[in-house]
């Protein structure tokens, strides 16, 4: 039987709960997901590329079928290369599946063998976002209920060495 691979892309600065939660429920589903770190600076990321592949790779720890991988290229070309024709997208707003709708269209456009699946995190985590997080952390707010708890110090120590 074949192995059923998908990507989970994005550029996870940092991951949240909300991302876990995807991942988790994308498991149910694949029995193996690269999780496709964006290197895009034009969304000027808080953390560098390799501070939040290290923190992914801290998050996700122990949990069989994960792989991290850094991509700076189309999520397509990254799809290709990685011989992975299923995408998985989170879905938390009406917002979100417009933006992300034009995205699987685009990439299906790209090459026709891509699909794209949208799953929706639980209720609990259907407001977390990596922005919501970066504000709280930027004003020093409490966002340990937002992130996944065994990269919380991580975090800190990573602020903490960007501010020096």
């Amino acid at each position: 039987m074949a192995i059923k691979r998908a990507i989970y892309s994005g550029t996870f600065d940092p991951i949240t709960n909300g991302h876990m939660d995807i991942i988790k429920r994308g498991l149910k589903i694949y029995d193996e997901i690269i999780i496709g770190v964006a290197d895009s600076n034009i969304k000027q990321p808080m953390f560098n590329i390799n501070n939040r592949i290290d923190l992914i790779e801290e998050a996700v720890k122990g949990i069989k079928g994960v792989t991290v991988k850094s991509f700076d290229t189309l999520l397509v070309k990254f799809a290709k290369k990685e011989k992975v024709y299923n995408i998985i997208r989170g879905l938390r707003t009406n917002t979100d599946f417009e933006y992300e709708l034009q995205m699987s269209y685009a990439n299906s456009s790209l090459d026709k063998d891509i699909d794209t699946i949208f799953l929706m995190p639980c209720l609990r985590n259907a407001f977390v976002s990596s922005s919501i997080v970066r504000e709280l952390i930027r004003f020093n707010g409490d966002f340990t209920h937002l992130a996944p708890q065994n990269i919380i110090e991580n975090i800190n120590q990573k602020v903490k060495e960007q501010c020096m």
